[in-house]
Protein backbone atom coordinates (compact mmCIF):
# COMPACT_ATOMS: atom_id res chain seq x y z
CA UNK A 1 0.00 0.00 0.00
CA UNK A 2 3.16 2.62 1.27
CA UNK A 3 4.51 1.40 -2.26
CA UNK A 4 1.81 2.39 -4.52
CA UNK A 5 1.39 5.75 -2.95
CA UNK A 6 4.95 6.46 -3.25
CA UNK A 7 4.41 5.50 -6.83
CA UNK A 8 1.76 7.65 -7.38
CA UNK A 9 3.57 10.58 -5.54
CA UNK A 10 6.84 10.00 -8.29
CA UNK A 11 4.51 9.87 -11.16
CA UNK A 12 2.37 13.19 -10.27
CA UNK A 13 5.72 14.92 -9.52
CA UNK A 14 6.95 13.65 -13.03
CA UNK A 15 4.25 15.24 -15.04
CA UNK A 16 4.19 18.20 -12.95
CA UNK A 17 8.12 18.68 -13.59
CA UNK A 18 8.06 17.90 -17.19
CA UNK A 19 4.87 19.91 -18.20
CA UNK A 20 6.74 22.99 -16.67
CA UNK A 21 9.95 22.18 -18.69
CA UNK A 22 7.61 22.47 -21.80
CA UNK A 23 5.91 25.43 -21.09
CA UNK A 24 9.02 27.95 -20.07
CA UNK A 25 9.41 29.19 -23.80
CA UNK A 26 7.12 30.60 -27.00
CA UNK A 27 8.11 32.15 -29.77
CA UNK A 28 7.23 35.76 -29.77
CA UNK A 29 8.61 37.01 -33.35
CA UNK A 30 10.33 35.43 -35.99
CA UNK A 31 12.84 37.01 -39.17
CA UNK A 32 12.67 35.24 -42.76
CA UNK A 33 14.52 35.91 -44.79
CA UNK A 34 13.40 34.74 -48.02
CA UNK A 35 14.83 33.39 -51.37
CA UNK A 36 13.58 33.95 -55.08
CA UNK A 37 11.61 36.97 -55.07
CA UNK A 38 11.71 38.98 -58.11
CA UNK A 39 9.69 42.18 -57.54
CA UNK A 40 7.51 43.68 -55.07
CA UNK A 41 3.96 41.01 -55.83
CA UNK A 42 6.37 38.12 -54.72
CA UNK A 43 6.55 39.60 -51.42
CA UNK A 44 3.30 40.37 -51.46
CA UNK A 45 1.93 36.74 -52.00
CA UNK A 46 4.33 35.79 -49.33
CA UNK A 47 2.88 38.43 -47.13
CA UNK A 48 -0.57 36.93 -47.71
CA UNK A 49 0.39 33.23 -46.46
CA UNK A 50 1.95 34.82 -43.45
CA UNK A 51 -1.33 37.02 -42.47
CA UNK A 52 -3.78 33.92 -43.38
CA UNK A 53 -2.03 32.26 -40.55
CA UNK A 54 -4.60 32.58 -37.51
CA UNK A 55 -0.79 32.58 -34.65
CA UNK A 56 0.46 35.34 -36.81
CA UNK A 57 -0.55 39.01 -35.35
CA UNK A 58 1.43 41.17 -38.18
CA UNK A 59 4.00 41.28 -40.46
CA UNK A 60 6.22 43.83 -41.67
CA UNK A 61 8.36 44.00 -44.98
CA UNK A 62 11.52 45.38 -45.22
CA UNK A 63 11.64 45.36 -49.73
CA UNK A 64 15.37 45.75 -50.36
CA UNK A 65 16.45 42.94 -47.91
CA UNK A 66 13.49 40.61 -48.67
CA UNK A 67 12.95 40.16 -44.83
CA UNK A 68 9.61 39.81 -42.93
CA UNK A 69 9.11 40.41 -39.28
CA UNK A 70 6.26 38.57 -37.67
CA UNK A 71 4.95 39.24 -35.05
CA UNK A 72 2.96 36.32 -33.20
CA UNK A 73 0.26 36.10 -30.33
CA UNK A 74 0.54 35.21 -27.21
CA UNK A 75 0.75 31.70 -26.84
CA UNK A 76 0.70 30.85 -30.31
CA UNK A 77 2.60 27.63 -30.06
CA UNK A 78 3.55 28.19 -33.88
CA UNK A 79 6.39 25.69 -35.01
CA UNK A 80 9.23 26.91 -37.21
CA UNK A 81 7.92 24.62 -39.91
CA UNK A 82 5.03 25.76 -39.65
CA UNK A 83 6.14 29.29 -41.20
CA UNK A 84 8.92 27.60 -43.21
CA UNK A 85 5.54 25.64 -45.02
CA UNK A 86 3.86 29.24 -45.10
CA UNK A 87 7.00 30.73 -47.52
CA UNK A 88 6.74 27.71 -49.64
CA UNK A 89 3.04 27.33 -50.21
CA UNK A 90 3.64 30.88 -51.30
CA UNK A 91 6.07 29.23 -53.88
CA UNK A 92 9.49 30.89 -52.57
CA UNK A 93 12.56 29.64 -49.85
CA UNK A 94 14.21 30.51 -46.65
CA UNK A 95 17.20 31.61 -47.00
CA UNK A 96 17.56 32.75 -43.03
CA UNK A 97 14.89 32.29 -40.05
CA UNK A 98 15.55 34.22 -36.59
CA UNK A 99 13.20 32.91 -34.03
CA UNK A 100 12.69 35.29 -30.88
CA UNK A 101 11.50 33.30 -27.70
CA UNK A 102 10.37 34.84 -24.15
CA UNK A 103 12.05 32.07 -22.08
CA UNK A 104 12.27 31.89 -18.19
CA UNK A 105 14.86 30.26 -16.62
CA UNK A 106 17.02 28.43 -18.91
CA UNK A 107 20.85 26.89 -19.35
CA UNK A 108 22.07 26.92 -22.49
CA UNK A 109 25.02 24.84 -23.50
CA UNK A 110 26.65 23.06 -26.40
CA UNK A 111 24.82 20.26 -27.54
CA UNK A 112 21.86 20.96 -24.67
CA UNK A 113 18.60 20.62 -25.74
CA UNK A 114 15.46 22.33 -24.59
CA UNK A 115 11.69 21.59 -25.62
CA UNK A 116 8.34 23.32 -25.84
CA UNK A 117 5.26 23.23 -27.87
CA UNK A 118 6.68 24.44 -30.93
CA UNK A 119 9.42 21.91 -31.03
CA UNK A 120 12.78 20.62 -29.82
CA UNK A 121 15.74 22.96 -29.79
CA UNK A 122 19.20 21.69 -29.67
CA UNK A 123 22.27 24.66 -28.80
CA UNK A 124 25.25 24.20 -31.60
CA UNK A 125 28.57 26.09 -30.49
CA UNK A 126 27.01 27.45 -27.47
CA UNK A 127 28.76 29.06 -24.66
CA UNK A 128 27.48 27.65 -21.07
CA UNK A 129 25.28 30.27 -19.53
CA UNK A 130 22.05 30.55 -17.69
CA UNK A 131 19.99 33.02 -19.29
CA UNK A 132 16.16 34.41 -19.27
CA UNK A 133 14.16 36.68 -21.18
CA UNK A 134 14.40 37.26 -24.62
CA UNK A 135 16.40 34.49 -26.71
CA UNK A 136 17.47 34.86 -30.16
CA UNK A 137 18.11 31.94 -31.97
CA UNK A 138 19.14 31.09 -35.56
CA UNK A 139 18.00 27.95 -37.06
CA UNK A 140 20.49 26.01 -38.96
CA UNK A 141 18.43 22.68 -40.35
CA UNK A 142 18.42 22.27 -44.35
CA UNK A 143 15.83 24.31 -45.25
CA UNK A 144 16.04 26.99 -42.97
CA UNK A 145 18.93 28.88 -44.70
CA UNK A 146 20.60 28.61 -48.10
CA UNK A 147 21.91 25.55 -49.64
CA UNK A 148 25.17 27.14 -49.79
CA UNK A 149 24.92 27.97 -45.84
CA UNK A 150 23.66 24.57 -44.85
CA UNK A 151 26.43 22.84 -47.02
CA UNK A 152 29.49 25.05 -45.03
CA UNK A 153 27.72 24.33 -41.74
CA UNK A 154 27.15 20.45 -42.54
CA UNK A 155 30.41 18.99 -41.36
CA UNK A 156 29.91 21.15 -38.23
CA UNK A 157 26.06 20.30 -37.32
CA UNK A 158 27.03 16.16 -38.49
CA UNK A 159 28.30 16.32 -34.38
CA UNK A 160 24.59 17.16 -33.22
CA UNK A 161 23.26 15.27 -35.56
CA UNK A 162 21.83 12.05 -34.09
CA UNK A 163 19.88 8.88 -35.38
CA UNK A 164 17.58 9.98 -37.46
CA UNK A 165 16.38 13.44 -35.81
CA UNK A 166 13.01 14.21 -35.85
CA UNK A 167 11.25 17.14 -38.37
CA UNK A 168 10.61 19.32 -35.40
CA UNK A 169 13.75 19.03 -33.89
CA UNK A 170 16.16 22.23 -34.69
CA UNK A 171 19.35 22.99 -34.55
CA UNK A 172 20.44 26.44 -33.33
CA UNK A 173 22.54 28.80 -32.90
CA UNK A 174 21.84 32.16 -30.36
CA UNK A 175 22.72 35.80 -31.87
Amino acid sequence: MMKKDNIKKLLLVFVMLFSVMNSFSQISKAEIIATGLTCSMCSNAINKQLKAMPEVEKVIIDLNANTFMISLKKNSGITPQALRMSVEKAGFFVGSMVLTLDVDTIQIKDNASFKNESGTYVFVEAKEKITNGTLRLKVLNSGYVTKKEYKQSAKMLSKYLTDGTEEETYFVKII
